[in-house]
């Protein structure tokens, strides 16, 4: 009988268990739904807002335009020297993002395969790179970056992209303890030096994370908006983010090449999203299961 009762007791214990899952579950689902509704409508409203003129943006600013213009597009390409800062976004997104993803895979590697004095330490201090708020490092780097002639420079901006290895270098140092040695061990035995093994076996069968980290990297990158406007005052180095806060700060007069602007900035990561949509996917849950 008591044996009955407490069969009985775990199982409604189960059950309410499983409902509380439930109810959680619903939950995140009803507020990924609803966040993604309102990231569409944003993004959907920017789009149409940049094909109106100004009046049409003031008296309807909410809905599809009267008359589609490319008034907005033309005034930020071609007079605005748009084309400069994109063109200074995509360096320093592209090398900042290759440099990075380079350096931290590497380290990774290192940390995962090869035993040394310090390698926890080593780990906790990548860890604790990703908790030091990036606005405490602004001055050392902005000394730094004068000092070594860079400052107003997008080598020194690249620099410092490159240095933001902390968040990639965990999860590359995840994924390859998940990787069998037996690899590296056959490559060894056939005479394979370590650096060839690193760029022809292991990378290649890195590439989801190592797409899924770039797309982050990038994305990161190519949004930042504080780094810039600290470490880059110059025109000639001004990039796309700096250049939209400028619009922003007159809107009322720039409304509609404020969101033509958003629109471009948008447009290449909506890109390279749809482009590598399976490998990202793939690249999230690797080394989830260790075999």
């Amino acid at each position: 009988m008591d044996k009955t009762k407490k069969t009985e007791y775990q199982e409604g214990g189960r059950a309410v268990y499983s409902m509380k899952a439930r109810v959680i579950r619903r939950s995140i689902s009803i507020l990924l739904i609803l966040y993604t509704f309102i990231t569409i409508f944003v993004t959907v409203t920017t789009l149409l807002d940049s094909f109106k003129s100004k009046g049409d943006l003031i008296s309807n600013f909410i809905g599809l335009p009267k008359k589609f213009v490319l008034d907005n597009y033309q005034n930020v390409i071609l007079n605005d020297n748009f084309v400069l800062f994109f063109k200074n976004s995509f360096v320093l997104t592209f090398f900042g993002t290759l440099g990075c993803i380079l350096l931290s895979s590497m380290a990774a590697y290192g940390i995962a395969r090869y035993e040394f004095k310090g390698k926890n330490l080593l780990t906790s201090y990548f860890l604790v790179g990703m908790m030091v708020p990036i606005q405490v490092s602004v001055l050392p780097l902005f000394l730094i970056l004068r000092r070594l002639g860079l400052l107003n420079h997008l080598a020194g901006m690249i620099l410092v992209y490159i240095s933001g290895i902390s968040m990639s270098c965990l999860v590359f140092q995840k994924f390859f303890t998940t990787l069998p040695k037996s690899l590296e061990e056959s490559a060894r035995m056939d005479g394979c030096p370590d650096m060839r093994i690193f760029f022809q076996i292991i990378i290649p069968i890195s590439k989801p994370v190592l797409f899924t980290m770039a797309l982050i990297t990038a994305v990161g990158q190519w949004n930042d908006f504080y780094m810039p406007m600290v470490l880059l005052g110059n025109k000639k180095v001004t990039t796309l983010t700096l250049a939209i806060y400028r619009y922003l700060g007159q809107f009322a007069k720039y409304m509609g090449q404020s969101m033509a602007a958003v629109i471009i900035t948008l447009v290449p990561i909506i890109i390279i999203y749809f482009m590598f949509s399976s490998q990202i996917v793939e690249g999230l849950t690797g080394g989830a299961v260790k075999e």
